[in-house]
């Protein structure tokens, strides 16, 4: 090793856009189709410009008029085109076209792909930011049944051009990973990003689908999305399906309840059931057009260290199996989850959690970092008015119920938090149930894992027997 290269820094050596393009180009195999909706042809026009296009594009099309868009792709019965659904109604007729199209006989080692765009940029009123879905179909055998790859993106620069620079940019690397990073997702999503950043573009869901991904769990696809940085939070169904948190958010009344949730107990279902009576009780709540969140942070997920990824799935299999909408997010202040939702909706808010949350919350330490301390987050974190629904706390030395009149806050936010009570934003849950006070999910787990008796009793019916048929808490580092 020469001094030169002894006195160089660790660096990443990430592949120039023009190079992906010009390999893709050059490869004799990897051969299809652009359509591209709402932006321009922004992808396309990369490989346009590396150098031997010919070689690679079988047909590019944008079909920007809507009248020609539903005579191609049909009619879209919400009457809506930035979709997930006419995203895939895209991908799937150009890989059809192009497999009528191109004979095998003459091709035979083809390797075909279809990928796609459907966007919106900025408005010019500069109010709405836009957002898109892009996907790609590939083969990497030919005759091999597709793979695909579907993105939801949303968009924050503050121009259109520069907008649609930053798609072309996240187009040409989804489809180098697709063909050249395919065998490990992990590394795709992270490059993905190449030359990109979240300042810039923001990946917020994905599913990896097809024979190449039968391996994959998408849940841990989107947990990594989080862990990279490159989306602040991600969000599963009931079925434990990746969704769209927007899909889910929009125009909602949304009750949030953080917590470890390892495994979920009779508290938290007490918590979460009396809460959501009360919520719904509020005269702006529409009990039809409300929605419950359950939230897990990557500092939670990261309390012990590195994220097992084991424990985070025995963790959402628990929540999505009671039939509830899992949350994994990088907020670890409650203000930021509230300007989050208020991203979506503009409904009524409430947050449930227990009094030793509450006085974290009202810690001034935690707010140092922002200019206005304290009295900024609050003023985020309550100007929507949101409520705070409390779960009371037993002292585990003295027997004392814990409540929002006789908790303990530091005197120098003692007239702080007054004003938050006299004004009925903390709200005390005094319908709970007495004997579950004494349940703590540090204990029930430690039970599991060290095959006591008892912890049954401590938590849902269905979460004991789920955990006892698939050996749950168990299997992982501890």
């Amino acid at each position: 090793m020469s001094v030169i290269d002894e006195g160089d820094l660790e660096f990443e050596n990430i592949i120039s856009i023009e190079n992906k393009t010009l390999r893709i180009n050059l490869n004799k195999n990897i051969y299809g189709t652009f359509a591209e909706i709402g932006a321009g042809q922004e992808t396309v026009r990369n490989f346009f410009r590396a150098g031997s296009p010919s070689g690679t594009i079988a047909k590019t099309i944008s079909a920007y008029d809507k009248d020609f868009s539903d005579a191609i792709y049909g009619l879209e019965s919400t009457g809506r085109y930035v979709t997930e659904a006419r995203l895939k109604s895209m991908l799937n007729y150009e890989s059809k076209l192009i497999e009528e199209r191109i004979s095998r006989e003459k091709h035979p080692d083809k390797l075909f792909f279809s990928y796609a765009n459907t966007v919106a940029t900025i408005d010019w009123a500069k109010k709405y930011k836009g957002h898109g879905w892009l996907g790609i179909n590939f083969q990497t055998k030919p005759r091999e049944e597709y793979s695909s790859i579907i993105l939801h993106v949303q968009f924050h620069e503050n121009s259109a051009v520069h907008q649609q620079i930053s798609l072309g940019i996240l187009g040409v690397n989804l489809i180098y990973g697709a063909f050249y990073q395919y065998d490990d997702p992990k590394a795709l999503l992270k490059h993905l990003f190449d030359h990109l950043s979240n300042d810039k573009i923001e990946i917020d869901a994905v599913n990896f689908t097809g024979p190449v991904f039968k391996e994959v769990d998408n849940r841990l696809m989107s947990l990594q999305l989080v862990k990279d940085g490159i989306t602040e939070a991600v969000m599963f169904n009931p079925e434990g399906n990746n969704v769209l948190p927007a899909n889910v958010l929009y125009k909602k009344n949304i009750l949030t309840l953080r917590g470890s949730f390892r495994p979920v107990t009779n508290v938290n279902m007490n918590m979460y059931e009396k809460s959501l009576e009360l919520f719904r009780k509020e005269k702006r709540v529409d009990p039809e057009k409300t929605v419950v969140i359950f939230e897990i942070t990557l500092s939670n997920l990261k309390s012990e260290g590195e994220i097992d990824e084991k424990d985070f799935l025995d963790r959402a299999d628990l929540l999505c199996s009671l039939g509830h909408n899992v949350m994994i997010s990088n907020f670890q202040e409650y203000y930021k989850v509230v300007e989050y939702f208020s991203q979506h909706t503009k409904e009524q808010m409430g947050l449930s959690m227990g009094v030793n949350t509450l006085i974290d919350i009202f810690d001034e330490k935690y707010y140092r970092h922002l200019s206005g301390g304290i009295l900024e987050a609050f003023g985020k974190l309550f100007f929507k008015n949101l409520k705070i629904y409390l779960y009371p706390l037993k002292n585990p030395e003295t027997g004392e119920i814990v409540t929002s009149k006789n908790l303990k806050v530091h005197p120098r936010i003692k007239e702080l938090y007054k004003f938050f009570l006299d004004n009925n934003r903390v709200v005390d849950i005094t319908d709970y149930e007495p004997k579950v006070l004494d349940i703590h999910s540090r204990q029930v787990h430690q039970m599991i894992v060290e095959g006591k008796e008892g912890w049954e009793k401590m938590i849902p019916e269905k979460t004991a027997k789920m955990i006892k048929e698939k050996n749950l808490f168990r299997n992982h580092k501890e």
